[in-house]
């Protein structure tokens, strides 16, 4: 009698291992998986700590961080700046800087058009923003103004405008060359925070 091509000992075996793999499988499937929720990376900061900085073609000064450097402003939004004192003031060790546009005030420029162009820019930015915090800037060195944190992903966090109220006009705004995400920015804007408000407190304006 010719033998089958499966002894019994055969078919015993591959029937267990068959059942074990089923098993495996099935409690591999069973298993709870939770994804990693997304991290970032801790930020170290300097020890604040200020420098002047009083050029004599600005009619201002003021004092800004050790740590950030200062360049004329060569190409503002695009196009070509209107005065020497328009400033970037930047951050090389969070890709960011505070731009800083300088305008005289005049008839055909009046400081309610400046501030309402200032306002305007400003909730350009209320798309894409969870909400906007002014503050009023009144200081003893004849500097009025005010100060706008945006919060939520906008692409400026943080606006000021500056004025004498009768000759300068300075505005203020805080860029990082990241895509916005609060989240991750959220440490650095609040301790670059600090720099901006010491620089509206130390601004003075060239008599």
């Amino acid at each position: 009698m010719r033998s089958g091509i499966f002894n019994l000992p055969s078919v015993l075996f591959c029937i267990s291992l068959f059942t074990f793999q089923l098993s495996l499988f099935t409690s591999c499937t069973d298993t709870d998986f939770t994804p990693r929720e997304r991290g970032y990376y801790r930020i170290s900061f300097p020890e604040h700590s200020y420098k002047t900085y009083n050029p004599e073609y600005c009619p201002f000064s003021f004092e800004y961080p050790q740590y950030a450097t200062i360049s004329k402003d060569t190409v503002f939004l695009d196009t070509v700046p209107e005065n020497p004192c328009w400033l970037n003031i930047n951050f090389p060790e969070w890709n960011g800087a505070i731009y800083m546009s300088y305008k005289q005030i005049t008839p055909k420029q009046s400081l309610e058009k400046l501030i309402n162009d200032s306002h305007v820019l400003t909730y350009k930015h209320t798309v894409k923003a969870s909400s906007i915090d002014e503050s009023v800037i009144n200081s003893k060195n004849k500097v009025y103004g005010l100060y706008y944190e945006v919060g939520g992903n906008a692409a400026s966090n943080i606006q000021f405008y500056a004025t004498d109220s009768f000759n300068h006009f300075i505005r203020g705004s805080l860029y990082f060359n990241n895509r916005p995400n609060v989240d991750s920015l959220a440490p650095v804007i609040k301790f670059v925070a600090t720099d901006i408000r010491h620089l509206i407190g130390t601004l003075k304006w060239k008599e």
